[in-house]
């Protein structure tokens, strides 16, 4: 499973959210998108990271998400 950490109004959250739907598309893998507005756990563990996406529980990255490094990332966690 892939999981997006995103808030809103957080520009670079909409530019991995087209790079995870992209490579979603192409893979099929289980995705599960998170906002952190307004939850003070969530709040305190990723602000400053978001976007972060993690994959099999694993932070995988954080700011920018590279489209051949996620799909190797979901490769590697598939096998």
């Amino acid at each position: 499973m892939v999981v997006l950490y995103t808030a809103t109004g957080c520009h670079l959250c909409e530019a991995a959210r087209r790079v995870v739907s992209r490579v979603q598309e192409e893979m099929g893998f289980e995705l599960r998108e998170v906002a952190i507005d307004g939850v003070p756990e969530l709040e305190a563990e990723y602000r400053e990271w978001i976007p972060v996406v993690e994959i099999a529980g694993r932070r995988r990255f954080v700011y920018h998400v590279h489209p051949d490094a996620l799909r190797r990332a979901v490769a590697d966690a598939a096998s």
